[in-house]
């Protein structure tokens, strides 16, 4: 009987549980799995493990479970399993990439540990691997995001992240934000004023109302929304506005 066939409700449900309530930084072992790693140096193995802690790969390869009582490890037996990257490269994936410090994504140590864990059967490849996904998730066994699961045993995994709402949002309410204000190019050639109301309005070389139109601030990036119908996008780096080239500081 093939894994697919089996009941996957149970896969690995005490290690699901030890990661989800692991809040001491402990490291994480997939074991025994075939891992496609996309890396062109490391390539593809079989019987192979893949080590993270937290949102960081640390290790990949062989024998890895030897030191997982050491390092107190979770284990995850992903015995007749292929693992490939969550992100894909697909430019890589179309032999487009002329150099291995080109590519992205790959299940590498120092990448972020985005992977995707599937029945052999269901994972001849990575674009086989990526279909199985998007066609058949509940032959899922583990979708993991920057070190937490999304998917688990072909169901949503629990406390999972969930994608925000598409669609415009309304403009946020600003008032006293320490960004809203007049941001000035070192040139004073480009004077963009953020107002409380979630509204922009630029000047540009002396020609007022350049560009108008509404933007919202997530963290420190900024999206703009042009009147026109373009976006655009800026970030906040310390007391400074990087935006399309322009450094400005709140005039």
């Amino acid at each position: 009987m093939s894994a697919t066939d089996t009941d996957i409700a149970g896969w690995n449900s005490k290690a699901l549980d030890e990661i989800l309530s692991n809040d001491a930084g402990r490291p994480v072992l997939f074991t025994n799995a075939r891992i496609l790693t996309m890396d062109p140096l490391i390539g593809t193995m079989t019987g192979a493990d893949i080590l993270f802690v937290g949102s960081l790969i640390v290790a990949v390869g062989p024998s890895l479970f030897t030191a997982a009582e050491d390092d107190n490890a979770i284990v995850v037996d992903a015995t007749g399993t292929t693992v490939v990257p969550a992100v894909v490269d697909t430019v890589a994936l179309a032999g487009g990439r002329g150099e291995r410090s080109e590519y992205v994504a790959t299940l590498t140590p120092g990448n972020t540990s985005d992977l995707l864990v599937l029945p052999d059967e269901l994972a001849a490849d990575v674009p086989s691997a990526l279909a199985t996904l998007i066609s058949r998730p509940e032959q899922v066994r583990a979708l993991i995001a920057a070190g937490r699961p999304v998917l688990w045993a072909g169901a949503d995994a629990p406390g999972r992240a969930t994608a925000p709402e598409t669609g415009i949002p309304a403009s946020p309410d600003l008032t006293g934000n320490p960004r809203v204000g007049v941001w000035i190019d070192q040139d004073d050639f480009l004077h963009q004023e953020l107002t409380a109301d979630g509204r922009y309005d630029e000047t540009r070389g002396g020609r007022p109302h350049a560009y108008q139109g509404r933007y919202w601030i997530d963290g420190d990036r900024i999206d703009y929304l042009d009147d026109l119908g373009f976006w655009a996008v800026g970030y906040f780096r310390g007391d400074e506005l990087h935006h399309v080239g322009y450094i400005m500081h709140l005039g």
